[in-house]
């Protein structure tokens, strides 16, 4: 055997071989790698969109929070100078009752008051006639001397 022949041979086989894998073995193999890749690549940049989304819903949900909390404060707020105006009001409708009260309290007293000295010049004067006719003995016509009755109350 000649080791040029079987060299020979062996190159040629080694050839045919290699022109084989290179036709019918490398390209699918290559297409699923590259196909592969491109997963992969997708996958990494669906990660990274999906990284930049929830980094953006992130600062979106502290932007709502912040805009929830502010708009809290605002209401708290309104509802705290709602609630000074209301028990302003109050304070003043209280105020003006209590003056109303007081007024007719003082009217009802100056009434009153009126309505003794009224009481007290009638009996006044009934004494003093019942005073003056035991003095004089003999009855005075309280009638026939109204005129002169009114006049004296008035005096009192």
């Amino acid at each position: 055997m000649n080791l040029n022949a079987t060299l020979f041979a062996q190159l040629v086989v080694f050839f045919i071989l290699a022109v084989f894998t290179m036709k019918f073995v490398w390209p699918p193999l290559i297409k699923s790698i590259d196909e592969r890749a491109k997963k992969i690549a997708d996958g990494l940049a669906a990660a990274e969109r999906g990284k930049q989304a929830l980094a953006e819903a992130g600062r979106k949900a502290e932007q709502e929070l912040a805009a929830s909390r502010s708009e809290n404060q605002q209401r708290l707020a309104e509802a705290e100078k709602r609630a000074q105006q209301i028990i302003e009001e109050a304070k003043q409708q209280a105020e003006v009752e209590r003056k109303r009260i007081l007024a007719q309290a003082e009217a009802e007293a100056a009434n009153e008051a009126q309505r003794a000295r009224d009481q007290l010049r009638d009996q006044l004067a009934t004494l003093v006639v019942k005073g003056a006719e035991q003095i004089l003995k003999k009855e005075v016509n309280a009638q026939a001397h109204a005129d002169l009755l009114n006049q004296l109350k008035a005096e009192l």
